[in-house]
């Protein structure tokens, strides 16, 4: 299918972000570089929820390319994932306005002129944050909602519990907030819903559906981690990254400063190749991944690094020389339903809650199998 997205109709769980997004059900998946690609939006989108492509991972040209082939399966909404401070952030910002994508978001808060231009397009705009002053200020800049994460989230992270983050950032903006770290089924749901969020984003969860194309060797370690499995370091880039325990991650936290520059370089000379970007841009992103701070040559060489140790273990299989991003609820994960099983399941669950009082009992499975 092609052409404009349709709007669905209306969902159990109405909300603010289902009337903006035009989606059926109040939930997000997450855009996971080298995870979140064509097959696993398309099916998001058709099973009613709002898939979110990856972009950081892809050049302009396979960006286009996987835009399309979401649109030609499937004439419901989606969106794409865009890093703002990217050197190439206004070409792509003019692709999504050329193939008419429905949602741009963000992994760090765009400027003001980003904005202006994809709300100008009837682009829906949709940034992360992990911060209430964040979500002020891009509110105030007229983005239409703002997904917040907190420190149970994947990849990327802060120190704020989403219990806490969350209903602070509702109180605090008058844009529907979409909650996002440790929620993984309809009671989580449920409760984003009762902080008067709008709806919630998952990734780990949706990494582990049928329709994800992560290997089944890397599917089978995240469904096989307890929570204790699930760390927080700074040795992949210099910033916090939730991630689970490897073999990487123990390399990475017990090599020399020398030795992990040495690593670094190889892996971004591995990436500047595959991406064909020059060595000043990557370092310019690599140091604008760490939030503009002016810092040297090794630490921008580590955050240019993290491409290909994900894309290791994530298109590769590779969990000894990889690095695995992971939510906390990896530990609380067993089953790989497919994504129309999953959304059918978490909502199912959120609105029979939402109903009122029941007898409390297990979470149903979502009806996939282990692998």
């Amino acid at each position: 299918m092609t052409g404009t997205p349709q709007a669905a109709a209306p969902g159990p769980l109405s909300t603010p972000l289902t009337s903006l997004v035009g989606v059926r059900h109040p939930l997000v998946q997450t855009g996971m570089g080298w995870v979140a690609g064509p097959r696993l939006v398309t099916a998001t989108a058709e099973a009613g929820a709002l898939g979110i492509l990856a972009s950081a991972t892809m050049t302009l040209p396979q960006l286009r390319e996987a835009v399309r082939e979401v649109k030609s399966r499937t004439g419901a909404p989606f969106g794409v994932n865009l890093r703002a401070d990217a050197s190439d952030a206004a070409e792509r910002v003019r692709l999504l306005v050329e193939e008419r994508v429905r949602v741009a978001s963000f992994a760090l808060a765009p400027s003001r002129e980003l904005i202006g231009r994809l709300k100008d397009a009837g682009i829906v705009v949709i940034p992360s944050v992990g911060a209430v002053r964040h979500a002020e200020k891009v509110a105030s800049w007229g983005a239409d909602a703002v997904l917040v994460q907190g420190a149970e989230g994947g990849g990327h992270t802060g120190q704020v519990a989403t219990s806490v983050l969350l209903p602070q950032v509702v109180d605090a903006v008058g844009i529907p907030v979409i909650g996002a770290g440790g929620f993984y089924d309809g009671r989580g749901l449920a409760a984003a819903l009762c902080y008067g969020a709008a709806g919630v984003g998952m990734g780990t969860r949706f990494l582990l559906t049928r329709e994800s194309t992560v290997p089944d060797a890397v599917k089978a370690r995240y469904l096989a981690a307890e929570v204790t499995d699930v760390t927080v370091t700074t040795k992949v880039d210099g910033l916090p990254h939730r991630m689970l325990r490897s073999e990487m991650v123990a390399a990475l936290e017990s090599s020399g400063r020398t030795a992990a520059l040495l690593r670094a370089l190889r892996h971004a000379a591995a990436f500047k190749r595959q991406a064909g970007m020059s060595w000043a841009a990557m370092l310019r992103d690599g140091r604008a991944l760490r939030h503009g701070r002016n810092l040297g040559l090794g630490p921008a060489l580590l955050a240019a690094n993290t491409p290909m140790l994900l894309r290791a273990a994530m298109v590769e299989g590779r969990t000894d020389a990889g690095v695995m991003a992971a939510g906390q609820v990896a530990g609380l994960i067993r089953d790989l339903p497919s994504v129309a099983e999953l959304v059918e399941a978490t909502v199912g669950q959120a609105a029979a809650l939402l109903a009122g009082p029941t007898t409390r009992t297990p979470a149903p499975r979502t009806g996939g199998t282990d692998p």
